[in-house]
Parts: C-alpha cells; sequence; structure tokens
C-alpha cells in the first residue's frame, strides 16, 4: 500500500525535469503573462507615449532603456526583453516593444495638473526618443469628489465623449484631442473600483487610445492610393476600347504592353499598402474589443464613447476597405485583359504561321517542277556529250572503214537518253532513300 502511494502519488521534482518540454512551452505560458495589469491606487497621473519603431529602433531603444537604468542603479532589462518595468523613485515606468511601436508608460502618484511633469523630469536625465511620435496621452485618476464642470473643465464641449465605465463604477472623459503641450487627454473618475479594476481599466484606455491612432493611419495611405487607383481605372478603359478595334498584332503588342505596364504600377502599390491596411483592420478590431471590455453605458447628456468612435473611424475604415478592394478588382481586370491580348496574339500568330506554311507548300511545289523541267534539260544535255563521244569513236572507225559514222551515232541516240535517264531516276531515289532514312533516324 506504501508502495502504490508512493508510485501513484505526487511527482517528484527529479522525475519531473526528467519529463521532454516542448520547445515552445515555455514561450506559450510567459505569453500569458506578458502584459499584466497593474494594481494603481486612485489618484494617479499616468502618461503615456508610442514611437513608431522598426527592428534597429527597437534594438537602439532597448540599448538606451539598459544603459539609462545602469546609470540609475536600476534593474536592467533583459537583452530580448519586450517589456520592462522599472521604479524611478516613486515614479513606475513600463517600457514594452509592438510590432511597429515601442511605448514608454509612466505611472505616477497622486494628481497636480498645475504641475506638468516632462520626461525629462521623469526620466532625472534627457530623454531620448526611438522613432517618431505617434501617440502622447495624459491619463487623470481621480476620485468622485468634484463636479462634473469641474472634471470635466478643458475638455472640448462639442468633442467630449463620456460613458460610464465597469457598470457605472467608474466614468471615463475625452475629446481625442491634442493640447498646447502635444497630449491628448482622457480623465477617470474612480465611483468605487478595486485596486486590480483600476489598472486594467486604465490599461485598456490607453490600449484603445493607442490603437485608435493606429487604426488611422491606414486613412493616409488610402487617399495617396485613389488618386493613383483613378488614373489606372481610366488608363486600363482606354486599352480595352482600344483592344476591339485594333486588329493590328503589332498595335495589340503594344496594348500587352501597356497592360502589362499597368499591372506591375498596380501589384508594387499594393505590395507597398498591403501591410498598412491589413494592420489598420486588426488594429480597428482590437479597439472594438476594448471598448467592450470596458462595459460602457450612456451618461445622460453625452455621447458614448463607442459612439463618438464609431462615427469618426468608421467612414476612415470603409475608405480604407474601399481603396484596397479597389486594388484587388483593378488587378483582376487587368489579369482578365492581358488574358484576352495574348490569347488574340497567338491567334494571329498562328495565322500567319499558318499563312507561311502555305507559301512554303506552293514554293515547294514550284521547286519540284522546277527540279523535273531541270532533270529533263540534264538529261538531253548529257546525251548530247555522250552522243557527241560516240560520234566521234564512229569517225575514227570509219577512217578505217569499218563503220558508216553517221549510222553508229544514229543507232546510239535512243539506248545513251534511255540509260542516262534511268541513271539520273536512279540516282535521285537513291538520294531520297538516304534523305528518308536520315529523317527516320533524326525522329
Amino acid at each position: 500500500m506504501d508502495g502504490d502511494s508512493r508510485t501513484g502519488g505526487m511527482v517528484s521534482g527529479t522525475a519531473r525535469q526528467s519529463l521532454v518540454q516542448h520547445p515552445m512551452r515555455d514561450l506559450v505560458l510567459r505569453e500569458i503573462h506578458a502584459r499584466p495589469f497593474q494594481v494603481m491606487t486612485t489618484p494617479r497621473l499616468v502618461l503615456h507615449y508610442a514611437f513608431s519603431t522598426d527592428a534597429v529602433s527597437t534594438g537602439l531603444a532597448r540599448e538606451d532603456l539598459f544603459r539609462r537604468c545602469a546609470a540609475l542603479g536600476l534593474r536592467a532589462p533583459d537583452e530580448h526583453a519586450n517589456q520592462h518595468i522599472v521604479w524611478i523613485g516613486a515614479v513606475r515606468l513600463r517600457w514594452e516593444t509592438h510590432s511597429e511601436i515601442t511605448t514608454y508608460t509612466w505611472d505616477c502618484p497622486g494628481n497636480d495638473p498645475g504641475n506638468p511633469l516632462t520626461l525629462d523630469d521623469l526620466l532625472g536625465m534627457p530623454f531620448r526618443q526611438p522613432g517618431p511620435l505617434l501617440v502622447a496621452l495624459r491619463l487623470d485618476l481621480v476620485k468622485d469628489d468634484a463636479p462634473a464642470e469641474a472634471l470635466l473643465h478643458g475638455l472640448d464641449p462639442g468633442s467630449t465623449a463620456v460613458s460610464t465605465m465597469r457598470d457605472g463604477r467608474a466614468i471615463g472623459a475625452t475629446d481625442f484631442k491634442l493640447r498646447a503641450d502635444g497630449l491628448t487627454r482622457i480623465l477617470v473618475v474612480d465611483r468605487g473600483l478595486y485596486p486590480h479594476e483600476v489598472g486594467a481599466l486604465v490599461q485598456r484606455l490607453i490600449e484603445l487610445e493607442t490603437y485608435r491612432t493606429l487604426a488611422l493611419l491606414g486613412l493616409p495611405e488610402a487617399r495617396r492610393l485613389q488618386p493613383a487607383i483613378a488614373r489606372i481605372e481610366m488608363a486600363l478603359q482606354d486599352t480595352i476600347q482600344k483592344m476591339s478595334t485594333t486588329p493590328d498584332l503589332n498595335a495589340n503588342r503594344m496594348l500587352l504592353g501597356r497592360v502589362t505596364e499597368l499591372a506591375a504600377e498596380v501589384e508594387m502599390e499594393v505590395a507597398l499598402s498591403s501591410f498598412r491596411f491589413g494592420a489598420s483592420r486588426a488594429y480597428d478590431e482590437i479597439v472594438k474589443l476594448r471598448l467592450r471590455s470596458i462595459r460602457e453605458s450612456a451618461l445622460d447628456g453625452y455621447t458614448r464613447w463607442s459612439s463618438f468612435l464609431e462615427r469618426r473611424m468608421a467612414p476612415a475604415m470603409r475608405t480604407c476597405q474601399n481603396v484596397e478592394a479597389r486594388q484587388q478588382e483593378l488587378s483582376i481586370r487587368i489579369g482578365r485583359a492581358a488574358n484576352l491580348l495574348r490569347t488574340r496574339i497567338e491567334v494571329e500568330l498562328e495565322q500567319q504561321n499558318r499563312e507561311l506554311l502555305s507559301s512554303l507548300n506552293r514554293r515547294a511545289r514550284m521547286q519540284f517542277r522546277l527540279q523535273q523541267w531541270v532533270e529533263g534539260l540534264s538529261v538531253a544535255a548529257v546525251s548530247y556529250y555522250v552522243v557527241g563521244l560516240v560520234s566521234y569513236l564512229a569517225a575514227g572507225a570509219e577512217s578505217a572503214g569499218w563503220v558508216d559514222r553517221y549510222l553508229v551515232t544514229a543507232i546510239a541516240v535512243p539506248p545513251v537518253v534511255l540509260g542516262i535517264w534511268w541513271f539520273v531516276r536512279r540516282l535521285r531515289a537513291r538520294h531520297g532513300g538516304h534523305d528518308d532514312e536520315d529523317e527516320s533516324g533524326r525522329h
């Protein structure tokens, strides 16, 4: 019984370590806890900055953070870390890297709007940005002990969106506009949130502002592409009209060259814009998920966040989708036009080849007839020379009194002509037989 309990009970540490681990197991498990919510208390001030970065600038930002932490005597990030949290005095800095941005989030206790903090103040040294600035946000977390007018002071009344969140235990307000200091502002009023709920709500609102900005990056790209797409559509339409009235092979070849140029231009633009449009779709979906996660509801007299963003972002997203769909449709239409032109050119080439073969056949028949005529002349000419030789021989024999020269010459003409004709026919037949054997050998 004791043996069974020892073998069937908890696996020992040695036995557990001997198990072969999946190479991706640690990575998958760490990903679940990659970006945990931070516990926060009210009041609070959060400053969030997002910079556009690539692989190189992200690596430089990581190295810069490593040096700053070392200079301040703080824990430095790992060599390949995608996030790092460090305390600089009473300020918590959260550094993160994403696919195309690097973010810095400072979490400061208390809230003093009259004493705005700068990045240099927060770091204790000059700040070095890793790339172009995309998002700069100030989030104020306050207690529910001030009148609404005072809380919303400084927000644009025409653009302010206010919602109750977390089933009424918080109020969020923003106008999504830049201030004179270059920051957008979000106000969160704590109406009974638990500390872990505060951190979750703050992080989701920060992500909502960040991904809202990233989603809208597809709109300038769509506007840039619209004139080019319209121009290519007109050029394709003109080319298709010319196809219906152009029977000439060279003209069709020129049209095919033009269609190929249009196809190359479209595919180049698709390659340049596909990532941006795909990213905009993904970021727009994240914005919708974050709006659902904050569990907002309407506050009397104000526009909800979701309604405001839907009204402002939906046209931009539809513009991106429309431009992407026009690109795909244009690529298909150009492909069909190119296939049609290639078919017409192939048909015309086949017609030319048939005409060329017919011409070659006529020439072959003419050459055959000419060859027969030349053979007849050659038989006559060779016979003439052979009969001449016979005449010379007969003349010699006649001088000796043996034969009559003219009689021998007349008698020699028929066999000579027949013999030479037979020899030419035999020679031509033998030469033709060798050609047939050569042809069969090549095949």
